[in-house]
């Protein structure tokens, strides 16, 4: 069985980090790539091996994460829709006994890796912010980050800057919180992509950033992974983000509230009415009482002085 060893996965020919958060491109050849303008093709199509990225894109001038596939002789830009990443059971390794990757899992355990050096066997993913337009066009770099993730198990990404370095965690879909990174203009990177169970993923992807000319812009993508070789790549592609359900507002009623039934407020009106009534009769009959008393009482003096 192979090994999630550091040297493994170790970021030989990887991104050095300049900071928390912050990714930018190496110096090994193979990742240095120049893109030139390149065509964009909409048949649907499964990657399972080879070098792709995602990447920001403008197309008919508008700002568009995609992916670009440099699977074949001739590289190409796909859009999410259409494409699917298959991590195929060449990508199987095992959890090493080492305390630094105890965020993966326990020790043994087997988890499917896209890994951060190129394995020919396995689908090679990665993101640039390479395209021609889009670096004459951005402020010195986008903020990449993953959100939502939807899969039987977990998603991890993480960088290595070398064979005794400690793993750097990108992204973890265990964590609520927003994690984001900044990638500098005319930057190539790859990094370790860990599912911890095979099966469909849908991972919720957003490029942002400023432009040259002041405004800003943004695209929000969902990638699609068949993680296993027995898993259905059709089902991969045809599968969607559920709708992510809008937090509840105090002032409107719940989904669970029925709504308000307009004899329900009629009903409340007659019976304070009724209520009204009631007191006023009991305090006029008491009036009536006293003053019965205070007559009668009156009559008998006037007898007694009589």
């Amino acid at each position: 069985m192979k090994h999630l060893r550091p040297l493994a996965i170790a970021v030989l020919a990887c991104a050095g980090l300049l900071a928390p958060g912050t990714a930018h491109a190496a110096t090994d050849p193979g990742l240095g790539q120049v893109l030139e303008q390149q065509t964009i093709a909409t048949d649907e199509v499964v990657l399972e091996r080879g070098h792709v990225d995602l990447g920001p894109l403008f197309v008919d001038g508008e700002w568009t994460l995609m992916i670009h596939d440099d699977t074949q002789e001739a590289s190409v830009w796909r859009p999410f829709a259409t494409t699917v990443l298959q991590v195929s059971d060449d990508a199987v390794l095992t959890v090493p006994d080492d305390p630094a990757y105890a965020f993966i899992g326990e020790p043994g355990r087997s988890v499917h890796v896209m890994p951060q050096t190129q394995n020919p066997d396995v689908v090679w993913t990665g993101w640039n912010t390479q395209d021609p337009t889009v670096m004459d066009s951005i402020d010195r770099g986008v903020t990449l980050g993953l959100g939502r993730v939807e899969g039987p198990g977990d998603l991890l990404v993480y960088l290595q800057s070398g064979s005794f370095d400690a793993p750097e965690v990108l992204w973890d879909s265990r964590s609520s919180d927003e994690q984001p990174i900044w990638v500098d203009v005319n930057t190539h990177t790859h990094a370790n992509w860990v599912f911890t169970e095979p099966g469909v993923y849908l991972v919720e992807a957003t490029v942002d950033a400023d432009l040259v000319d002041g405004s800003s812009v943004s695209d929000t993508q969902t990638i699609r992974f068949a993680v296993g070789d027995d898993t259905n790549t059709g089902d991969a592609l045809a599968a969607g983000l559920s709708e992510a359900t809008p937090a509840a507002d105090a002032d409107e009623p719940t989904a669970d509230a029925a709504p308000a039934d307009p004899q329900d407020g009629l009903t409340v009106v007659l019976v304070a009415a009724i209520a009204v009534v009631g007191v006023a009769l009991v305090v006029a009959l008491a009036v009536a009482v006293v003053r019965t008393r205070r007559a009668k009482a009156r009559a008998r003096t006037a007898r007694t002085q009589a």
